[in-house]
């Protein structure tokens, strides 16, 4: 995480907790069984004739992506090892065992079929999409270097006054505007350090702490569905969606938005009143003090101009013809041409959210590169699903999944799927909405799944005050998220039929 924020303490004391707990000896032994569990399923599927698995045509190299994609699976929902992890096994798997720079004795085209580009596989790390994170990242550590996080949060805060419900809703607010541009750990372990005074202030008999400490993951979470950069699901979605091969939507920036934002607003209005109904406050006022100056030099004005004229550019996408992606790469060079960003503060961007992005893009290119998808949609009558079948069922999985795995890994698994699924069933998905519906569908849910601690790490941040019991997050948690979900694919279907998207 970025160490230059305001609240890195919290992010660090989760993650050293969380190590301790992995490497646990009762743990350890649970993990082994788990990794052997998953290596014999793999070597079964990757030995089985191919006859086996059912397909016409099914050559050996598509054979062991599916012994792949299965690995990846199990890998990810056992949690063996961290998902960034299994991200690079999977890329490392399927150079030497699929593509034409593999293994030679196993790599020979005439017996195994038609071998990947190593160059295509490698290139997943190079996305597009990965720009538009790293671009996040970038912005969101020369905010926290310059104290602009601080200042805004100050900022934005004020006009909430000193009224108890209303200082709530300033950070519902705040934090989910911080959270469409900045990780969301980042912002719940900053906003949850400018709650500490006010924690402090309200008396310990009061529900009100529960309110304002659940306020921060809750608002991290559903912040994160504002913009493609939110959270990885919806750059996940982006990509599947605005691929020149596939889909090819050109799904922009502001279009995201434009959409998103209004939900996003709605969601925290209903999210306020849920935590003042459950949890009252029993003094009526706090007073608000958030420690922090932002630096008022020349590199902090080229921060502000450049953070705005990026989200500027972001949203107008449209009439200036620069793509999301290219307008991502302006502040790293305005950064680092400027000083404002160094070598040293490139180690702070989160790799590991980005290899773990970049793993799941290479099962996407398998599955297409290989012909893999396409055998798939002949050999299976997806044309004969009902839509509200698929749209049902891939929201409920992904919700359940995301509770108690990555909803990175999770969009990981259930995008390369469903763009086959949808491709394969074509004008049927009219009536809800069309492809858009299905995918953005599973990002919303990805979202809203909050219920355990474990399930997002500004829940586990929040859950950490020991202000909040599990019984408490999972009760909000669960009538958020299904609201968030009725209503995000309600307007993904409005929004689908009218052909706005």
């Amino acid at each position: 995480m970025f160490k230059t924020f305001t609240g890195f303490h919290l992010v660090e004391a989760y993650h050293k907790l969380h190590h301790e707990q992995k490497y646990h000896h009762g743990e350890v032994q649970r993990k082994l069984f788990k990794a052997l569990f998953v290596i014999f399923v793999t070597l079964l599927l990757w030995n089985l004739p191919t006859s086996a698995f059912g397909i016409d045509g099914l050559n050996i190299v598509q054979q062991r992506i599916i012994a792949i994609f299965v690995f990846a699976t199990l890998m990810w929902i056992l949690e063996v090892v961290s998902s960034w992890a299994t991200s690079v096994a999977i890329i490392v798997m399927m150079l030497l065992f699929t593509s034409n720079s593999g293994i030679a004795f196993m790599c020979d085209e005439e017996v195994v079929g038609p071998l990947l580009s190593y160059k295509g596989v490698m290139s997943c790390f190079a996305d597009p999409v990965i720009m538009l994170f790293i671009g996040g990242f970038v912005l969101a550590i020369a905010a926290g270097k310059t104290g602009l996080d601080a200042q805004l949060a100050k900022v934005l805060l004020k006009p909430f006054g000193s009224k108890s419900d209303n200082v709530l809703l300033g950070f519902l607010l705040i934090t989910a505007l911080f959270s469409m541009f900045v990780s969301n750990t980042a912002t719940a372990a900053m906003m949850l350090t400018f709650l500490t005074p006010v924690f402090k202030q309200l008396p310990p008999e009061g529900k009100g702490r529960i309110a304002m400490a659940l306020s921060i993951p809750v608002a991290a979470n559903l912040g994160g569905m504002g913009t493609p950069i939110g959270t990885p699901p919806n750059a996940i979605a982006i990509k599947y969606l605005n691929d020149p091969d596939g889909l090819n939507l050109g799904l922009g920036f502001g279009q995201w938005m434009m959409f998103m934002v209004p939900l996003v607003a709605v969601l925290l209005f209903f999210s306020w009143w849920l935590l003042r109904t459950l949890f009252p406050f029993s003094q009526k006022t706090v007073k608000l003090e958030i420690e922090g100056q932002m630096k008022k030099d020349r590199q902090t004005y080229i921060v502000i101009v450049t953070f705005l004229a990026t989200v500027l550019l972001w949203v107008c996408e449209k009439w200036t013809g620069i793509n999301s992606y290219t307008v991502a790469l302006i502040p790293f060079v305005v950064f680092a041409m400027t000083g404002i960003v160094t070598k040293y503060d490139l180690e702070e961007i989160n790799w590991s959210v980005i290899w773990m992005v970049a793993g799941g893009f290479a099962l996407g290119y398998g599955l297409n590169a290989s012909g893999l998808a396409e055998l798939a949609v002949k050999s299976i009558p997806f044309g004969d699903f009902s839509p509200f079948i698929i749209l049902v069922i891939s929201g409920i999985v992904c919700y359940l999944l995301s509770n108690f795995i990555s909803n990175s890994a999770t969009a990981a698994l259930l995008m390369p799927i469903l763009t086959v699924v949808c491709t394969a069933m074509g004008d049927k998905l009219a009536p809800i909405g069309g492809t858009p519906t299905v995918l953005i569908g599973v990002a919303v849910a990805a979202s809203s799944a909050m219920i355990l601690p474990v399930s997002t790490p500004p829940n586990a941040l929040a859950f950490s005050t020991n202000l909040v019991h599990q019984n408490q997050m999972a009760k909000v948690g669960i009538i958020v998220g299904v609201v968030s979900m009725l209503l995000g694919y309600t307007l993904l279907y409005f929004m689908g039929t009218f052909h706005v998207i």
